[in-house]
């Protein structure tokens, strides 16, 4: 999480509310969106003076604006030119996967088709900024920043894609199977 508000920040300015909306629209995937997350990564990353604030008033209401320090600016530099090393995949559903065996045949078929419903909204959105970022990559076409995260939402979507796909087969074999 510190290093996905430390490339926010370098993009710009934000308050927290600024930073949860944008993990929501299309970075969620990557980072959770809570708020909660959001906060502890922001006190951790003042107190390694990462990042600063200033304070603003804008239409009566008090508002800190983070900004990313130089020092942020080393940290994050050095970390975005390291090679990319290998993590696991952790979807927690699939430890759901893993159990259902202790379910209903029910429970089991409600539970897949209520998550390829969430799969598909979630791709729904992918697809819209996918297509958004496709009608803009002409006018932003030299500029490499754009380009990846261009790239990113689309591996997003097409790993979305590749979820639906497995969890309708799934679904297809568990209803066979009661057949």
């Amino acid at each position: 999480m510190d290093y996905m508000i430390l490339g926010l920040l370098l993009l710009s300015n934000r308050t927290i509310y600024e930073l949860r909306e944008r993990i929501r629209k299309g970075l969620h995937l990557i980072y959770s969106d809570s708020m909660g997350s959001i906060q502890n990564a922001v006190k951790q990353l003042l107190r390694k003076n990462y990042i600063d604030y200033e304070e603003l008033t804008e239409n009566g209401r008090h508002k800190k604006s983070y900004y990313i320090t130089d020092a942020g600016k080393t940290h994050f530099m050095e970390w975005i030119n390291s090679p990319m090393v290998e993590q696991a995949a952790k979807q927690p559903e699939l430890g759901k996967i893993y159990f259902m065996g202790f379910s209903t045949p029910e429970n089991r078929m409600n539970n897949i088709h209520t998550h390829i419903t969430s799969l598909k909204q979630q791709y729904a959105i992918l697809c819209a900024i996918c297509k958004e970022g496709d009608d803009m990559a002409e006018e932003y076409a030299q500029n490499e920043i754009f380009r990846y995260q261009l790239v990113t939402a689309q591996y997003g979507r097409d790993l979305m894609k590749f979820n639906i796909t497995w969890y309708e087969k799934l679904l297809q074999k568990m209803k066979g199977e009661r057949e």
